[in-house]
């Protein structure tokens, strides 16, 4: 657990886990080696259903 120094309001009772503590595999969780598609706010046609999603930086 970590627990952080209160410099605002809402770190002041902040508390994560150190995820480099608890996953010590030698060998990465196969689920999380993948990234996701992502579909900019089409749908299996390929035309916008979302408005106002897509573009941007692509994210792994």
């Amino acid at each position: 657990m970590k627990t952080y120094k209160p410099t605002t309001k809402s770190r002041r009772n902040t508390v994560t886990i150190d995820y480099r503590k608890v996953l010590t595999a030698s060998k990465p969780l196969k689920a999380l080696t993948v990234g996701s598609k992502r579909s900019g706010g089409r749908n299996n046609t390929g035309r916008i259903t979302a408005t106002h999603n897509g573009g941007g930086n692509k994210r792994a």
